[in-house]
């Protein structure tokens, strides 16, 4: 049997793709009976307009392992959002953890045992956009769930990279604003 896993953290970002697509989850993992299962709990049972809060699904009633609480990081207003949001983003996210259980990240014999909380980002350009290609969202948003997973379980970025590459990384939306864009 694995060693507990009181909680791990990680975050991805994955984009590139047609507009309205990227993916940037950010996963909290742990054991049910600890502190993620407690934050788990009191999430699922503390709705909050705007911020709804449901399972991973494969479909309507096929909740995945281990189980997974999406939770979105913008308010949620428009049906359309709400729709694309607990529609392609949600089986995205849910074939994310299983991939990543297939891929060895969360040990398959915890799958039970673990909770994950998933602070999801849909752009909000899905509202005006007359299209969305909805493959491509499904594709980048199931890549961004497992790496956030990865990176979680394996404490990536290690302490020992960040301090080599401090001083060598700028965040983008600070660079804009030295630069006057925002």
């Amino acid at each position: 049997m694995s060693e507990r896993i009181i909680l791990r953290a990680g975050e991805a970002l994955v984009a590139g793709g047609p507009p309205n697509t990227a993916s940037e989850p950010e996963v909290i993992i742990g054991e049910l009976d600890g502190p993620v299962g407690t934050a788990l709990a009191t999430l699922t049972g503390d709705q909050v307009v705007g911020h709804s809060r449901v399972f991973a699904l494969l479909n309507t009633d096929i909740m995945v392992r281990p189980v997974t609480l999406c939770v979105s990081k913008v308010s949620v207003t428009e049906s359309k959002y709400t729709s694309i949001l607990m529609g392609t983003v949600q089986f995205a996210i849910a074939n994310g953890v299983l991939d990543a259980v297939r891929a060895g990240y969360i040990p398959k014999e915890k799958a039970n045992d673990l909770g994950i909380i998933c602070s999801v980002w849909l752009s909000p350009g899905v509202i005006e956009a007359d299209t969305v290609d909805h493959k491509a969202l499904f594709d980048i948003q199931r890549r961004g769930m497992t790496e956030a997973i990865r990176k979680a379980m394996t404490n990536e970025p290690s302490i020992d990279w960040l301090l080599e590459n401090q001083d060598k990384i700028m965040h983008k939306y600070y660079q804009m604003g030295l630069d006057g864009k925002i």
